[in-house]
C-alpha cells in the first residue's frame, strides 16, 4: 500500500479550518475545561470546532497530567490513552472512564535514503529501546528489509519524558511481545527506558524526530501524518506486516467482544485470527466525576462526541475511527450515571 494512495488529501490545516468555521455560528450556552492526552488532541480540536452547545477549552498536557488535573478537580474532564489504575480510581474520588476515541500509535523513523514502510517486528523494536540494536544496518533489520540498503547510522530511540498514555500503549505492546522488555522495563505511562532521549508530549517527540538523523520514536499516527514522517510496517501475530491504516485499526478494534465494568480495553497484539490487524492500536478515554455541577454539559458533549463526533469532518484523515457499536453503547450507559 503506497503512502500517497492511503493518505492522499490529508489537510494539515483541518483543525484551524474547523475552528474558523465554528466561530461564525451561534454563541455557546455553557463552558467546559479539559486536559490530558496529546494523542487525542487533533480529534478534540476538530470536536471543539464543530460542537456548538458549549464552549470547550482543552489543554494537551499529557495523559498523566490530565489524570492528576481531574483528580484534583482543576478541570471538568480529563483525557488519557491509558486506563486508570486502581490507585488512580481511588484518588479521583468517584470518577469513571469512558472510551471515546480509537486510533493507533505509529513508529516513525528518520533515515536518509530509507523508503517509507520499512518492516520491523515487535521483538526487534523492543531490542532497539533496550539498547541492544544500535545501528540501522543491523543484520536483523537488514534481513527483514531485503533489497533495501540500510546505512550504518546510529539509531537514536526517542521516548516520552512525561506521563503519557502513548507510552503506556507502546510499553504494553513491547511487554507482550518481548519477555526481556517486560522484565527490564515493563508497562506504564512513564518508565525507565535503558536507551535513547526523552521529549515531552506528542508534539515534542515529533519535533525531536524531525531534527534527529537516525531517530526513531512512537507517536499517534495523526502526528506522523501531519509531520510527513515515514513509519514502519509492524508484524502482527499472523506474521503479516501492517501499517496503521483504516483497515488495520478496524481489524484490531473488531477483537473487542466484551467490555468490563470499568470500561478498560486493550487491543494491542491482537490474535492471529485477525491477519489485517495493526498490532499497536489503542482506545483513548475521557475521565469525569460521577457527581459534578457540570453533569448536564458533560453528558451533552460526551454523548455528541460518541455519536456525531465520531465522524466529524477531518477525523478519518487523521486516522481517528469510530469506536465499535458495543463500546459506544456501554460508554453511553456509563455516561447516564453522571449527576449534579
Amino acid at each position: 500500500m503506497k503512502r500517497r494512495s492511503l493518505f492522499a488529501g490529508i489537510a494539515v490545516g483541518a483543525v484551524a479550518a474547523a475552528c474558523a468555521a465554528g466561530a461564525a455560528t451561534a454563541r455557546p450556552t455553557g463552558s467546559l475545561s479539559g486536559a490530558g492526552s496529546s494523542f487525542v488532541y487533533p480529534l478534540v480540536s476538530l470536536w471543539i470546532g464543530s460542537y456548538k452547545a458549549s464552549s470547550i477549552n482543552y489543554n494537551p498536557v499529557g495523559s498523566g497530567a490530565g489524570i492528576a488535573a481531574i483528580a484534583n478537580r482543576q478541570v471538568d474532564f480529563g483525557a488519557s490513552d491509558a486506563p486508570l489504575t486502581a490507585a488512580q480510581f481511588a484518588s479521583c474520588h468517584g470518577c469513571v472512564q469512558i472510551p471515546w476515541a480509537l486510533s493507533a500509535t505509529s513508529v516513525p523513523y528518520k533515515v536518509s535514503g530509507a523508503p517509507y514502510g520499512l518492516k520491523i517486528t515487535g521483538p526487534l523494536l523492543a531490542d532497539i529501546y533496550l539498547g541492544k540494536i544500535t545501528r540501522w544496518n543491523d543484520p536483523r533489520l537488514q534481513k527483514l528489509n531485503k533489497g533495501v540498503k540500510l546505512p550504518s547510522t546510529k539509531i537514536t530511540p526517542i521516548f516520552r519524558s512525561d506521563g503519557s498514555g502513548t507510552t503506556y500503549n507502546f510499553t504494553e505492546y513491547l511487554s507482550k511481545v518481548s519477555p526481556a522488555f517486560r522484565r527490564k522495563v515493563g508497562k506504564g505511562t512513564q518508565v525507565g527506558f535503558p536507551a535513547g532521549v526523552g521529549a515531552s508530549k506528542s508534539s515534542g517527540v515529533a519535533s525531536a524526530l524531525s531534527r534527529t538523523e537516525g531517530g526513531i520514536t512512537y507517536v499517534d499516527v495523526a502526528y506522523s501524518l501531519k509531520s510527513h514522517f515515514k513509519f514502519f510496517k509492524l508484524q502482527n501475530r499472523a506474521k503479516k506486516f501492517q501499517l496503521p491504516g483504516i483497515r488495520g485499526i478496524t481489524a484490531a478494534a473488531a477483537t473487542v467482544k466484551k467490555i468490563p465494568a470499568n470500561n478498560e480495553l486493550s487491543i494491542v497484539d491482537p490474535p492471529k485470527s485477525e491477519p489485517a490487524a495493526y498490532p499497536l492500536c489503542t482506545f483513548s478515554y475521557v475521565m469525569v466525576p460521577l457527581k459534578t455541577p457540570k453533569a448536564r454539559e458533560l453528558k451533552a458533549f460526551i454523548s455528541w462526541a460518541l455519536g456525531s463526533g465520531q465522524r466529524v469532518s477531518g477525523a478519518q484523515k487523521y486516522l481517528f475511527l469510530p469506536v465499535p457499536k458495543p463500546v459506544q453503547t456501554k460508554a453511553k450507559a456509563t455516561l447516564r450515571r453522571l449527576h449534579a
